[in-house]
């Protein structure tokens, strides 16, 4: 087969049905199994830890408008999945939507950009499942040392910025040590709780699908009641005075990086934005749903909506309750309620985003083995990644080696680092979904849609606009990540995947059939 013609092959829908039939996951995933999956993954590390940085470094009070127009980018990409869903209920997600629609090619870069997205997410929520563990242990005088909780980059500047301070004694409040000790020469430092809660993440989900969710369900109970405690006890603490001004004038700081205004609103967004990745997560357990067509776009459009209205809900008592530029980054929500005497609150707003990070690592990491085996199944990847535990019905091998790299990974690299990525990632994918249902749309205008996403000139315009209006405003820095990951995806395309195509193999020994 030429390249030309192998690199823009689709692969037909009766292939994908064929994939369903034979597929070795349990299917034991119903409506609100699905809705709380959602749930699960959305509420998290965007709104414990990221709605503090979007406020202080780019949005100010305007953060429930960022929050909104990341909202609308993801509304529209929603319905946009929703409609893939219910064509093709089959893990793989917008790799999957993108192998139908656009070709070989086109699908292994979102495949490729999935990987890094999930594996990212789950490192930066368990920076943040670290973060609010030091937060929750020192509410009852238990300290670790700074390099135990931090990557070596994060614990210097810390020590760097209390020492120009002139805070050293207050940063001792919190840790049982400041000293970092030296390993080959330069200083050392690891962040021991978000390895751990990795490896154990890792464990759950190799036992199998059905134990996850039922951890799953009690810490989303668990952490959409802190949310509503939240808003309603920080409601009584809100100071109008700091909305004012709503949106800060804009500056430019030393590095040409600009803040606040309303570019600083859309820059903003694109940060937040990470607090909605995971409704997206829904699609890739579509092959563990009971009734995928039906039960997986009610799945993704409701545990989005639910949580958009609370997102909104608290960045406005967040940015009320305490001054924009005085939000404290690490672990904003709870800060603010120790900044008014309610350590109580704080104490349990810890214990929430402690488990509530913890069933967004279950979800990310799940996301992520499903991509994996998605592709492995289609010869992209080799065939470890596909290969099924006979007794757990999961992918056992794929899962401890996503587990262990994303442990590595969370251990040490700072969550800023971390999080970029993770948001340039997901606004491609979403661009190429919103391109894709239209493009499925033109091509295969008969095919059943148990849901039709309305609109679908507007929705999926509106969709690319958005995302891709997020995607510029992030800083060029990580851009170049961006390509310098798919640059190395194309390389391993080539040598790799190309040559073990079985689509490609299936188009040869089917000459005949349409693709």
């Amino acid at each position: 087969m030429e390249t030309k013609n192998q690199l823009m092959l689709r692969k037909p829908v009766s292939m994908f049905e064929e994939d369903m039939k034979k597929s070795g996951l349990h299917r034991v995933l119903g409506k609100w199994g699905l809705t709380s999956m959602g749930i699960g993954a959305i509420i998290g590390a965007g709104i414990f830890v990221l709605t503090g940085l979007a406020a202080k470094n780019y949005a100010g009070p305007a953060l429930a408008l960022s929050f909104i127009f990341a909202g609308f980018g993801c509304a529209f990409a929603a319905l946009c999945y929703a409609e893939f869903a219910s064509i093709l209920p089959v893990e793989g997600s917008a790799y999957a939507y993108s192998y139908a629609t656009m070709g070989e090619l086109f699908a292994w870069i979102i495949g490729w950009d999935l990987i890094l997205e999930y594996a990212m997410a789950s490192a930066s929520v368990a920076v943040g499942w670290s973060a609010y563990l030091g937060k929750l242990l020192s509410l009852f005088g238990i300290k670790l040392p700074l390099w135990l909780m931090h990557d070596s980059r994060t614990a210097a500047g810390i020590v760097k910025e209390a020492t120009e301070k002139g805070t050293l004694d207050s940063l001792s409040n919190h840790y049982s040590s400041l000293d970092l000790p030296n390993f080959l020469g330069s200083a050392f430092a690891v962040n021991l709780p978000a390895f751990l809660i990795m490896l154990v993440v890792t464990a759950i989900l190799c036992k199998g699908i059905k134990e996850s969710a039922s951890v799953n369900n009690i810490m989303v109970v668990l952490k959409v009641a802190v949310v509503i405690f939240v808003i309603v006890v920080g409601a009584f603490y809100i100071n109008p005075e700091n909305w004012f001004p709503f949106i800060p004038e804009r500056v430019i700081d030393k590095d040409g990086v600009g803040h606040f205004g309303l570019v600083g609103v859309i820059s903003g967004a694109s940060y937040v934005f990470f607090a909605y990745i995971g409704f997206d997560s829904v699609s890739t357990q579509a092959g563990e749903a009971k009734d995928p067509q039906k039960d997986v776009p009610f799945a993704i459009i409701a545990s989005l909506i639910f949580c958009t209205i609370l997102y909104i809900l608290v960045s406005l008592v967040l940015t009320g309750m305490v001054r924009y530029s005085d939000i404290d980054i690490s672990a904003p929500i709870a800060s603010a309620f120790t900044s008014k005497g309610l350590n109580f609150a704080a104490l349990i707003i810890s214990i929430a985003a402690v488990a509530g990070l913890t069933s967004v690592l279950l979800v990310m990491v799940l996301g992520q083995t499903r991509v994996f085996y998605a592709m492995a199944k289609d010869g992209l990847l080799p065939p470890m990644f596909s290969s099924i535990h006979e007794k757990f019905k999961t992918p056992v091998k794929t899962t401890v080696l996503t587990g262990t790299i994303v442990a590595l990974v969370s251990a040490f690299t700072p969550i800023d680092d971390i999080a970029k990525l993770v948001n340039i990632g997901t606004l491609l994918a979403f661009v190429m979904v919103c391109a894709s249902v239209w493009i499925m749309r033109y091509k295969e205008p008969d095919k059943v849609r148990h849901f039709k996403t309305p609109a679908i000139a507007f929705v999926a315009t509106g969709g690319i606009v958005c995302n891709l209006g997020m995607m510029l405003s992030l800083e060029w820095v990580n851009w170049a990540r961006l390509f310098i990951w798919l640059g190395i995806g194309v390389v391993v395309y080539f040598l790799y995947s190309k040559k073990h195509s079985k689509l490609a193999q299936y188009v040869k020994d089917n000459p005949d059939m349409k693709y």
